[in-house]
């Protein structure tokens, strides 16, 4: 989902709970779902035709239509639970298409837990964090409810990220190709993500590293803290979280030097090689081991003078 097309449409959801029920504790309600950056148009077009990834991921280049009839076409590689998603500069509307602008959904597992979520971040001192529902449109003009999602702020520089909950009426569509559900109220990732994984080398994304403004973070971190991930402050004003078998960092730079720096991936199998695979200007490294580490190097900046 896009930062900007979502918080262009969002409007206030009714209802939801005042406060975070005791019995929850301290229990992880939001997990690593998937992340995107934006990236040089070399380096996209350089993802977008490269047969390596057809082989290592379950890769598509996919354009969906999301609430309001917004469109965006993205590089996509699915995991078992999370994923990756990498667009060229421009490939967004307005600044959400910025070279180096990044985003991140963290997800729940089960039904209701978005609303003791949005709870926790009223406690949090969060008073009106934004609600949203996003739809997804197959082809044949009638909407279908996809998700609901939580903003911590409707302000943000070139990240943001948000807490989703997958709504039933998605699962239920078959052309959604999801999964059963494993236990009732089963909203997870793993149903959600098709089982086309199993084919390919890429098993779950377990780290990600974004550069992102000191604005970006702070608006962050409740989020974080609200869906239950351990959060620590780095020296330099950086955070990392931690929690569901997924490593977030983000690094507090200026906003010129904003963007995606580093995806780990874990594999389904372990390799006894070291490959290293040039992608315009990132090198994916895959192994010795059951890793991946895909580092995102300096992009082709435009100047900012004139």
């Amino acid at each position: 989902m896009i930062m900007v097309m979502a918080l262009a449409l969002a409007g206030a959801v009714q209802g939801g709970v005042s406060s975070a029920r005791a019995e929850d504790g301290g229990r992880q309600l939001l997990f690593y779902n998937h992340a995107y950056g934006v990236l040089d148009r070399e380096t996209a077009d350089a993802i977008e035709h490269s047969a390596f990834l057809r082989d290592f991921a379950n890769f598509q280049v996919r354009t969906t239509t999301g609430a309001g009839g917004q469109t965006w076409t993205g590089r996509y590689l699915m995991g078992r639970e999370t994923y990756i998603e990498l667009f060229g500069t421009g490939d967004l509307p307005g600044k959400d298409g910025t070279l180096g602008a990044t985003g991140m959904g963290v997800s729940t597992e089960r039904e209701g837990d978005l609303a003791k979520v949005t709870a926790r971040l009223r406690e949090l001192g969060i008073s009106d964090p934004v609600e949203f529902r996003q739809t997804r449109d197959f082809g044949d003009g009638v909407p279908v409810p996809w998700f609901d999602a939580v903003f911590t702020t409707d302000q943000y520089d070139l990240f943001g990220a948000w807490g989703m909950e997958y709504r039933p009426e998605y699962f239920a569509d078959p052309r959604g190709n999801t999964e059963p559900a494993a236990h009732p109220g089963d909203v997870g990732r793993e149903r959600y993500l098709s089982d086309g994984y199993r084919d390919h080398l890429m098993r779950d994304v377990t780290g990600i590293r974004l550069a992102v403004t000191a604005r970006d973070l702070a608006n962050t971190v409740p989020l974080l803290k609200a869906g239950g991930f351990a959060v620590r402050s780095l020296p330099g004003g950086g955070a990392v979280a931690q929690g569901g078998g997924t490593t977030l960092r983000l690094d507090a730079v200026p906003l010129d030097q904003v963007g995606l720096r580093q995806v780990e991936m874990s594999l389904n199998r372990p390799v006894s090689y070291r490959h290293e695979e040039r992608i315009g200007h990132s090198a994916l490294v895959v192994g010795p081991g059951s890793r991946a580490v895909w580092t995102f190097g300096e992009q082709d900046r435009p100047s900012r003078s004139g």
